[in-house]
């Protein structure tokens, strides 16, 4: 498991963490989601031991990853932004990835350059920004990684790339226990690959939840009474839910509810409502709700 614990970082006077905490379960897939600025990449690069926090602790299963080359053998990292050195093709950087990482699969290194369709001749600089990102993922996945960071992975490749290169990844988290923490703005896709979601703001984080938990205490109701809403008593009919928000259009109630789905049929239904729906939210609804989206913000995205 890697474990971020209490983290602090500043630039100057510009605090960028501010008491961060992470649980990255092992052979799972982490998602890390916030606004921008809010501080994920600047985790990445602690969790990478590129930056050295001023307080807290980074722990991979007992190991601190600052100025710990062995464990760094073990991490792979693919940035947002990516860099090669000027003039090499892949099969430079293959002898080159070979050198420093022990655990280098060339079996592997050549399948995946086959299956991505890339020519290992030609310099990587003459290759458009998505061959780039695939370039990167045949390199650090050959290295057999147990620790995966990935810092908007899947940006400018197209839906077939990102479904080969999302199939590796699944694999070799169930074949070798592979840890994976993804940044991502795509959040339709990191609500269908990730194990858990962990919502950052400001440098802290507002929300950590395995996802099936995340999908199950956070619903979108409407109700409606009819008729009878006119004779309903005047004591709330909601009592003994959790309404985080809610807004009536006509004789129908649209409510954000943080309750089970058997809580709220139990309030709900022995009322007789003449409609009653109850729906789980996206990821992107969550994030919307959990990082204060204004009413109007809210009301657009949920109803």
């Amino acid at each position: 498991m890697i474990k971020v614990n209490d983290l602090y970082k500043k630039y100057e006077d510009n605090p960028a963490l501010c008491g961060m905490n992470m649980d990255i379960p092992t052979g799972s897939i982490y998602g890390l989601v916030g606004t921008n600025g809010a501080g994920k990449t600047t985790v990445i690069k602690h969790l990478a031991g590129i930056l050295r926090q001023d307080s807290g602790s980074i722990d991979y299963d007992g190991e601190d990853v600052w100025e710990n080359v062995g464990l760094k053998g073990r991490i792979a990292l693919i940035p947002d932004d990516l860099y090669f050195p000027v003039g090499y093709n892949l099969i430079k950087m293959g002898t080159l990835y070979k050198g420093m990482y022990e655990n280098w699969n060339e079996d592997r290194f050549s399948e995946m350059i086959e299956t991505f369709k890339l020519d290992k001749t030609a310099k990587i600089s003459s290759f458009s920004k998505g061959m780039k990102k695939q370039a990167a993922f045949c390199l650090v996945m050959s290295t057999m990684p147990d620790y995966l960071l990935l810092d908007e992975p899947i940006d400018g490749l197209d839906p077939i790339v990102r479904k080969q290169v999302w199939k590796y990844i699944v694999d070799d988290v169930a074949d070798r226990q592979l840890s994976v923490l993804v940044s991502s703005h795509n959040l339709k896709e990191m609500e269908g690959i990730c194990d858990r979601i962990g919502i950052i703001q400001d440098g802290r984080t507002v929300l950590e939840r395995d996802m099936e938990s995340l999908r199950g205490d956070l619903h979108k109701i409407q109700v409606s009474f009819g008729s009878k809403a006119e004779k309903t008593p005047p004591d709330d009919p909601y009592k003994g839910l959790n309404v985080l928000h809610k807004e009536s259009r006509g004789a129908v109630d649209l409510l954000l509810v943080g309750n089970t789905q058997d809580e709220i049929r139990k309030v709900i239904d022995k009322q007789n409502p003449v409609v009653f729906d109850i729906l789980p939210l996206t990821l992107e609804e969550v994030f919307i709700h959990e990082l204060g989206g204004d009413d109007d913000a809210i009301n657009e995205l949920l109803f």
